[in-house]
């Protein structure tokens, strides 16, 4: 049983079913409708936290697994997609990491280095060259190869319906209120009075845990979105690349194939469903007026404007892990702001679990 119907729900449904284990999946919304709706969708093998600084974290051998598992996520994933002729819209881009408040340009020299070392895609650019070949103005930054852009919602429907054309049952809305754990068994009580058996559950809900399911993994942080109107194409950046900063708060933004800006960042950690939705014009205006400044694009306008709430850990890592306390329930916890990516590696950590098989890189995904 799978306790989420978002990406990462979906994408552990569709693995799973197609290793042969018959799977059902639950959640209290329709499928796709939480967090995964407010995805910009940029599936990248960088992790928020940089591999420099990460390797101060966890070290420089967890770190490097960390970012090579991340790497290999995205090719799974575009292996997947063509495997199950997924509706996805994928489009493979560039990634540029631009200097900021939080990294100048020696640190990012630092970081692409760092990269190479671990035969990562990633190429230091000074501040003359970002200027000529992106017409962006920063003291540096990482071109890395081997990002995308998709459609979440399209990638997690699909991924669905692949999952009940190989047997799998969707199961919507319908919520989880209560957790009974046995020796061989899961008993799982739903709101409207009913209970679902299963060997094993997966919750892949995110941040939304239920009693049972720990919190202290992750802190709660809001985000904001805007698309802009559509523009010529002639006006975008060369390559179209995923753009990112170095920066706190961090701005990013990629195209869409009907010729958008998609603009993000400005997180807090504001928890308030009201206030979040109240803080949207103002945070949308903040992102529209960094945009245009950045492009050199004062034409740009807002058409839609959202926000949502994502996890964030300590690490930039998620968490996906057995529960000592919960016998047979495994989490995957904290899917934020590389969330597709970290869903994809979810979705082979779990396959293992499933399988009485410990994933090689399940110590990176356990939390501090």
């Amino acid at each position: 049983m799978i306790v989420g119907g978002g990406i990462s729900g979906a994408l552990s449904a569709l693995v799973l079913s197609a290793a042969g284990h018959e799977v059902a999946g639950i959640d209290r919304r329709l499928p796709g409708d939480g967090s995964t709706l407010a995805s910009t969708a940029m599936i990248q093998f960088e992790i928020d936290t940089p591999l420099t600084k990460l390797a101060k974290k966890i070290g420089q051998s967890a770190a490097a697994r960390a970012y090579q598992r991340s790497a290999q996520a995205v090719r799974d994933l575009r292996t997947l997609i063509g495997d199950h002729n997924l509706n996805a819209q994928w489009v493979d881009r560039d990634s540029l990491y631009l200097a900021g408040n939080e990294t100048g340009s020696r640190g990012l020299m630092a970081e692409a280095a760092a990269r190479q070392k671990i035969e990562l895609p990633s190429t230091f650019m000074s501040q003359a060259d970002v200027f000529e070949t992106f017409g962006i103005e920063r003291a540096g930054a990482i071109l890395s190869k081997g990002s995308a852009e998709l459609d979440p919602a399209q990638l997690t429907a699909s991924c669905l319906r692949s999952a009940q054309r190989l047997g799998a049952t969707v199961i919507s809305p319908c919520e989880i209120t209560v957790i009974e754990t046995h020796a061989k068994q899961v008993r799982l009580s739903t709101k409207s009075g009913g209970t679902i058996t299963a060997h094993k559950v997966i919750f892949a809900t995110g941040y939304e845990v239920i009693g049972g399911i720990p919190r202290d993994a992750f802190d709660v942080i809001s985000s904001w979105a805007i698309a802009t109107k559509p523009i010529p194409p002639d006006k975008f950046w060369l390559g179209r690349c995923l753009i990112w900063e170095a920066a706190e708060p961090y701005m990013y933004l990629r195209t869409t194939r009907d010729n958008r800006v998609l603009v993000g960042g400005e997180d807090s950690g504001l928890t308030d469903t009201d206030r979040r939705a109240a803080a949207i014009p103002a945070k949308g205006d903040r992102l529209l007026r960094k945009a245009q400044r950045l492009l050199h694009l004062p034409e740009l306008e807002i058409d839609y404007a959202w926000a949502g709430a994502f996890a964030d850990s300590p690490t930039g890592l998620p968490v996906f892990k057995a529960l000592p306390d919960l016998a047979n329930v495994f989490a995957i916890l904290g899917c934020g702001g590389n969330g597709i990516t970290f869903s994809m590696i979810a979705s082979d950590v779990v396959k293992g679990w499933v399988s009485g098989r410990k994933d090689p890189d399940s110590d990176l995904f356990v939390g501090l």
